[in-house]
């Protein structure tokens, strides 16, 4: 990726030590602030720098991980290194723009719906989905909040501790043939969970719906959403979802990683 920026130089090869340090401080400072990635020429006219100087600053950003390109243009924007100290409200703006690639790949893939999900204090909040290929589809769940104990999603939420499952039998809501409702199967299915890595739900929200979910972390390893694939049972049936699981937990990885996450980190308790 730094080849992108190692380009001929010029006039502006001359900036060290404290102009270099200020001019590399203004061109981060102009990727962070702006709301869509920068491109090399656009950072190098706004800041009143030949461009030769503007790509090798930007290299040495890159190198610490404080600015990062986006695909094959090479537009700027924060790095991993920046996301690692980011507050969390400063997390959450970015999750959405961040896990784009992600759902379109597995679209692309599967054929069926992909959404992004946050757990939230009454159930499982999506905020982003790609719709696959086919007519009969999932339908549209942004916007939408279900109980975490009848999605794989949610399921993912309350096996990694981000969730808790409401308190005795009575309190879990039957909503299809194959909604769990037993304490004692329900913690039993999120054992399984962290064991596996991965959720599924399959007749538990709406007969003929299934999903398989994993889960995306955050900088201190804890889990901070869940990347899910659902589809019709017609299509999604037990050898489908473990083929899927693989495709998932590889963007789930991705996205985990330029969220900042290192590999190695566990965050939060797990809870049962």
């Amino acid at each position: 990726m730094e080849q992108q920026f190692q380009v001929a130089s010029d006039g502006g090869a001359g900036a060290t030590g404290t102009t270099a340090i200020d001019r590399g401080a203004d061109l981060l400072v102009r990727v962070l602030e702006s709301e869509e990635p920068m491109a090399v020429t656009e950072l190098a006219s706004a800041a009143g720098l030949p461009k030769s100087t503007v790509s090798r600053l930007l290299s040495a950003l890159e190198r610490r991980g404080l600015v990062e390109q986006e695909g094959e243009r090479g537009r700027l924007r924060p790095g991993p290194a920046i996301l690692r100290v980011a507050e969390r409200g400063m997390l959450e703006r970015n999750l959405v723009e961040l896990a784009r690639p992600a759902l379109l790949a597995l679209a692309e893939v599967s054929g069926e719906t992909v959404n992004l999900g946050v757990p939230g204090a009454a159930g499982v909040e999506h905020l982003l989905q790609s719709d696959g290929r086919h007519f009969l589809g999932a339908g549209q769940w942004v916007g939408r909040t279900v109980d975490f104990h009848c999605t794989a999603n949610g399921k993912v939420f309350l096996a990694f501790g981000r969730a808790l499952a409401p308190a005795g039998a009575s309190a879990l809501t039957a909503y299809a043939p194959g909604t769990i409702t037993d304490p004692v199967v329900l913690r039993a299915e999120l054992e399984r969970v962290r064991s596996d890595g991965f959720a599924v739900a399959v007749d538990e929200l709406e007969t003929g719906l299934a999903a398989v979910a994993v889960p995306v972390r955050g900088v201190s390893g804890e889990v901070v959403a869940a990347l899910s694939v659902t589809g019709p049972t017609v299509r999604m049936g037990p050898a489908r979802i473990s083929e899927l699981c693989q495709a998932l937990a590889d963007e789930a990885e991705r996205l985990s990683a330029r969220l900042g996450y290192i590999e190695g980190i566990e965050g939060g308790a797990h809870a049962a």
